[in-house]
């Protein structure tokens, strides 16, 4: 796991709720379950500052750091398609997005990510196709200095001609193998986790369990039922994730108010 990629879960699951700010210590101690080293936590908060996910700032226990709006709005967009929130529901029509692509390959792939995390597939290398519009699709290519055309476009063919729209942009039998996989290897290592577990193992847990389903946030776009083969294996997936992860959210609670509560103290405080 790495730091950078633990550290925007910690703060979309455990510490936007909580204010969106935390100790460095906090951070550390938080990680530290995950086998994630003191060094590496603050290397990659120092990059998420310089890349604008995070603000430094003094707290009562010690140098800090909370998330900025640009952070606020990523983790909100994201904790909703985490945990499923919304019905999706589909209007018929496609958000289309024709690129002038970077030329640089590193910059083709920072895209492509960012891209796929807000839903949109690929049809060729200039043309994205998304069945909603993005919020932040503008400002995200107008950061990038992507040059692009943004078209509303509907099928001639209907939901017959969008399903074959669909199948080009992404490739659902993958998608589906990898739910099925994420089931079965998540399946023996939360059962281990059971009423005598911790709370430190518990929290383990859960996090690698958001982990490994916030993976899908760049794979699989949320496609509305009518565009979905049947027996969709993502639907039973998001069920087996959302029961373990409200199991072990108890006990997961208690342990990152412990840590906080550890780290907040004043030196004062710590004396006694």
């Amino acid at each position: 796991m790495q730091a950078r990629s633990a550290l925007f879960d910690l703060y979309g699951d455990h510490l936007r709720p909580r204010g969106g700010r935390a100790p460095v210590a906090a951070l550390v101690k938080l990680l530290a379950p995950l086998r994630i080293a003191p060094p590496a936590v603050r290397t990659a908060v120092s990059r998420m500052v310089r890349q604008g996910w995070l603000d430094p700032l003094r707290m009562v226990s010690g140098p800090g750091y909370s998330i900025t709006p640009k952070a606020a709005r990523r983790l909100d967009e994201a904790a909703a398609r985490i945990y499923r929130t919304g019905r999706v529901s589909w209007d018929g029509r496609f958000d289309l997005l024709v690129l002038s692509t970077p030329t640089s390959r590193r910059e083709r792939q920072r895209l492509a990510a960012n891209l796929s995390f807000l839903g949109y597939g690929t049809l060729d290398e200039q043309t994205w196709v998304a069945t909603r519009p993005a919020e932040d699709v503008d400002l995200l290519l107008d950061d990038a200095g992507v040059r692009y055309e943004r078209f509303t476009a509907s099928h001639a063919a209907g939901t017959r001609g969008a399903v074959e729209v669909v199948r080009r942009a992404w490739d659902l039998s993958e998608i589906g193998r990898a739910y099925e996989q994420f089931v079965a290897e998540q399946r023996p290592l939360l059962a281990k986790v059971t009423t005598r577990s911790d709370d430190e193992e518990a929290y383990a847990a859960r996090f690698r369990l958001v982990h490994a389903w916030r993976t899908f946030l760049f794979r699989d776009p949320q496609l509305p039922p009518a565009l979905l083969p049947e027996r969709w294996p993502g639907t039973a997936a998001a069920s087996f994730f959302d029961r373990h992860a409200a199991r072990l959210r108890p006990a997961a609670d208690r342990y990152v108010e412990q840590c906080l509560d550890a780290t907040n103290r004043t030196p004062r405080q710590k004396g006694r």
